[in-house]
């Protein structure tokens, strides 16, 4: 019987390293690519360089006429406001919907819920509609300000939760000293929040720092143009003749998420555990 567990035990395993591996190879080779030189790139499915260089990351970071620093710096801007605008708006409304009780709560809960099944594009052009007669095109604002409305119905929802599992009886106690809605939410509730507030910040980050789309549509003006628009410029302008630089401001473009996720990573998966999501 025990050989027989052990034997299931290692097959598992087995199963387990084969995915791993397959999982991790592009990204392996995805770096090791970038330290290639140029006729050695797809010559071989080996990631590791047989003759490393440098040179990509010298030649790539001003191939597109402009630094890639600027493209990383626009993307950062770009995440840390929609992060502090989202963690923000969203606490508010998910205190609203968890704590107050207004005219048809629940109907306007379900409505909000049913945004998660509108895809991106079908409000795509209505929103660039209002956006352009704002004459907000080619600024960061159609990126940031949206935020602010609370227009993140998985962030509200995921921080319901989480307000729903902390005792009323703390918002009454607050209530009996004379506390009101708003320092009840930031005296009581939002320092509670917290592992919902960190996992909203660290995926609303990576979420928005690769995002393509949004900024593709919003942004045309190549010294506004965030990492994601940088790598996209950087193909049409080498026209696919310097894989090297294309696959080492790949890399670059990945260290900032990475980081994150590798930093916060025990936090993230706390975060959400804790919100009451099954």
């Amino acid at each position: 019987m025990r050989t027989e567990k052990k034997q299931v035990h290692w097959r598992a395993h087995a199963v387990l390293i084969v995915v791993l591996v397959a999982m991790i190879y592009p990204m392996v080779w995805l770096v090791g690519a970038s330290f290639k030189p140029e006729n050695q790139i797809f010559s071989t499915m080996n990631p590791l360089p047989l003759a490393f260089t440098i040179s990509n990351y010298i030649t790539g970071w001003t191939a597109t006429g402009n630094s890639f620093t600027l493209y990383l710096a626009n993307s950062l801007t770009v995440s840390l406001c929609t992060v502090v605008a989202n963690v923000a708006a969203c606490s508010v409304a998910a205190y609203a919907f968890a704590r107050l009780d207004f005219a048809f709560r629940k109907f306007w809960f379900a409505l909000m819920l049913g945004t998660m099944m509108l895809p991106f594009q079908a409000t795509l052009i209505p929103q660039y509609t209002i956006f352009y007669q704002l004459n907000w095109i080619n600024t960061f604002l159609p990126l940031v300000v949206p935020y602010l409305l609370a227009t993140d119905a998985f962030f509200i929802f995921l921080m319901v939760q989480f307000i729903r599992g902390i005792p009323r009886e703390l918002d009454e106690a607050a209530e009996l000293d004379g506390a009101g809605h708003v320092r009840v939410f930031f005296s009581v509730i939002l320092p509670l929040l917290r592992p919902a507030l960190l996992t909203t910040t660290i995926l609303t980050f990576i979420w928005t720092f690769n995002d393509f789309l949004r900024q593709l549509v919003y942004l045309s003006d190549h010294s506004r143009y965030t990492a994601p628009l940088g790598l996209n410029a950087f193909v049409d302008r080498a026209s696919g003749s310097s894989y090297g630089g294309m696959l080492a401001m790949s890399v670059v473009t990945l260290v900032p998420t990475v980081a994150v996720f590798i930093v916060s990573q025990r936090r993230l998966v706390e975060g959400v555990a804790t919100t009451g999501i099954k």
